[in-house]
């Protein structure tokens, strides 16, 4: 771009334009994986130390004259290809089926008009109108707002949230590493909509700078091959070293014997020695039971993309998750209620009437859902007129809406309890109750919502704001992301098995250790923020995951210096995740867990392993 992104009109690029940026950026989206041929897959998988000894082991049985065995070698080798590429072909026709697809379409203001295109045909410059609903398809700066509430949870792991403005609103808690006046591709919009202009696409956003740092890290070799590599090249020592004794040995016993034939004999004598210490069968042997394991985890749900992976599964010693889809559902729910004056039925049915229709906000869903439990229905709330709204803001954290039910009209509110309260008519002893509940639910890592109410008379009697009403106060809602119901068991397991669980997250810590708590999680007091990380050297960093098992507000570097400590430690890592902020990680680890539901691509990418129904 010649000129700032914020100075572009807001008319939008012209076709001409459109055509020059198309020709200079390409296409929005990632550099595709160069798919391996059948002959890439035959070349890796011969040179490792297990194949060259088999080949090596074929080639002397036909020097030896035992063409039967030299051809049951080359049998082996090739039986152990073949369940290779066909593992990996079964893997990856997988992974296409779990493949998620981003919004194909998405509006645009080009020749200043509103246009639908194909999200690929994004070009940087564009003005793309985003609003409820939309998987955003590129990263851009936002120049108008209205009310917008982006889920970034799958790139930063806070379940919570994001409110865009369009100037911009550093995040100190979180070193500015994400901006509030800007969008990125792969993030989820749940409220308001927006102008945003298109700063970056394809493999230059954030996602996709993640996705190709990713594929081009070069890959460990795992503790498997590290071992097998170590055994069989102390097997061709050894056997050297007997070829080289035997052959000297028969070299000086035969000194009658003519010099051509002297020689034969004693390279013979050498060669036959030394393939005795030579274990053709291991590995066909080992390949065969790392087969059995990989057949075995499938048929509980779990892909195996390269098989030294099973044998490090079995010796892992920590296991690194992310909270958010992880332990967590990534699902807001409604885990309690308070009700000032204990009528549960009318704080559902107030919150109820103060949500969206037509609900994207993961709360409002989750309000939504509790309403039906307690058996009030969408169409029971929503029979009557919605007169008015009061649209929620990032200056007011409220919202509500004032509907006519049967002649009698009625405004619900809902949103930050310090607000709400001030505008709520009630005792002192009424105060203070509702503030010593706040501070229970909200040490109990819960999201509290408070909820108020109004009966006007007429339509003209509907305050202009709703910082003009005296509301009544219904109670509190507190939700929270809620563990999986089998995770709590499923760490038991791990301790059992002497598998240390720790959590890392860019949730905060409050919410953080709430959710180890209740999952059973050891040291689930102790915890790491993400800005005492940046400033330990990865030496005291070693010396701090001996004891801690929480780590909150981290992002992706976090993430990947926590795995390196605890393998610099001498642990056998796993990783499991399902965003883009997991993929660094997924792929530094030992084993890397990737999940083949909620999972994004990259991070499915990433791992080692892959849970195709998201069980932990």
């Amino acid at each position: 771009m010649t000129e700032p992104i914020s100075n572009l009109p807001l008319n939008g690029l012209t076709t001409e334009q459109v055509k020059k940026l198309q020709a200079k950026f390409g296409k929005n989206e990632l550099i595709p994986k160069k798919k391996k041929t059948f002959f890439h897959q035959i070349f890796k998988a011969l040179s490792e130390p297990m194949f060259v000894l088999l080949l090596a082991a074929a080639v002397i049985y036909f020097i030896l004259g035992e063409p039967r065995d030299g051809a049951i070698m080359l049998v082996f080798v090739l039986g152990i290809i073949s369940i290779d590429v066909i593992q990996e072909w079964k893997t990856d026709k997988t992974l296409q089926a779990l493949k998620d697809l981003s919004a194909p379409h998405i509006k645009v203001i080009r020749d200043g008009e509103e246009q639908k295109i194909n999200s690929t045909d994004l070009v940087p410059g564009d003005l793309m109108l985003i609003t409820e609903g939309i998987k955003i398809p590129a990263d851009g700066k936002v120049m108008r707002a209205n009310d917008l509430c982006v889920d970034e949870s799958s790139l930063t792991g806070e379940a919570e949230g994001v409110w865009k403005v369009t100037i911009e609103n550093k995040d100190q808690e979180n070193k500015d590493y994400w901006r509030k006046d800007y969008c990125y591709a792969g993030t989820l919009v749940t409220q308001g909509s927006a102008t945003i202009c298109v700063d970056n696409i394809g493999s230059a956003t954030e996602y996709g700078k993640i996705g190709i740092n990713v594929a081009n890290a070069p890959e460990d070799p795992t503790p498997l091959q590290k071992q097998t590599g170590k055994l069989i090249k102390l097997s061709a020592g050894i056997a050297a070293i007997l070829f080289a004794l035997v052959s000297c040995i028969t070299w000086f016993n035969i000194p009658d014997h003519l010099l051509r034939d002297r020689l034969i004999e004693s390279i013979l004598s050498g060669i036959t020695l030394a393939m005795a210490m030579i274990p053709e069968e291991f590995p066909v042997i080992l390949t065969v039971f790392l087969s059995m394991g990989a057949w075995r985890l499938a048929k509980k749900q779990s892909l195996v993309r390269q098989l030294p992976s099973v044998e490090t599964l079995g010796a892992v010693s920590v296991l690194c998750v992310d909270k958010t889809g992880t332990i967590t559902k990534n699902q807001m729910t409604v885990r309690e209620t308070w009700a000032l004056n204990h009528d549960e039925n009318r704080l559902c049915e107030v919150m109820g009437l103060g949500c969206e229709t037509q609900a994207y906000d993961p709360m409002e869903k989750a309000m939504l859902a509790y309403c039906e439990n307690m058996h009030i229905t969408k169409e029971q709330l929503f029979s009557g007129e919605l007169v008015a709204e009061y649209p929620f803001t990032n200056e007011t954290k409220m919202m509500g809406h004032v509907w006519n039910r049967n002649g009698r009209i009625e405004i619900a509110a809902k949103g930050s309890p310090e607000q709400i309260l001030t505008l709520c008519n009630m005792s002192a002893e009424d105060r203070k109750r509702a503030e010593e509940k706040i501070v229970e639910m909200s040490q109990k890592g819960l999201r509290v919502i408070a909820v108020g109410h109004l009966f006007v008379h007429t339509e003209k009697d509907v305050p202009p704001t709703l910082f003009a009403c005296q509301l009544q106060l219904c109670g509190f809602i507190g939700l929270a992301d809620p563990p999986r119901e089998s995770v709590k068991e499923d760490i038991k397991h791990c301790t059992k098995a002497g598998v240390r669980v720790v959590m890392i997250t860019g949730d905060n810590g409050i919410t953080a250790s709430s959710i180890a708590k209740q999952i059973g999680m050891i040291n689930s007091d102790q915890i790491i923020t993400g800005d005492e990380l940046e400033n330990m050297t990865d030496e005291e960093l070693q010396e701090h995951v001996r004891d801690v098992s929480i780590f909150s507000r981290v992002i992706p570097e976090h993430k990947m210096r926590i795995v390196k400590a605890f393998r610099n430690n001498g642990e056998v890592v796993a990783m499991t995740g399902d965003g883009v902020n997991d993929a660094p990680a997924l792929k530094t680890a030992d084993i890397g867990t990737g999940m083949g539901v909620t999972g994004t691509d990259v991070a499915k990418g990433a791992a080692d392993l892959i849970l195709t129904d998201d069980n932990f």
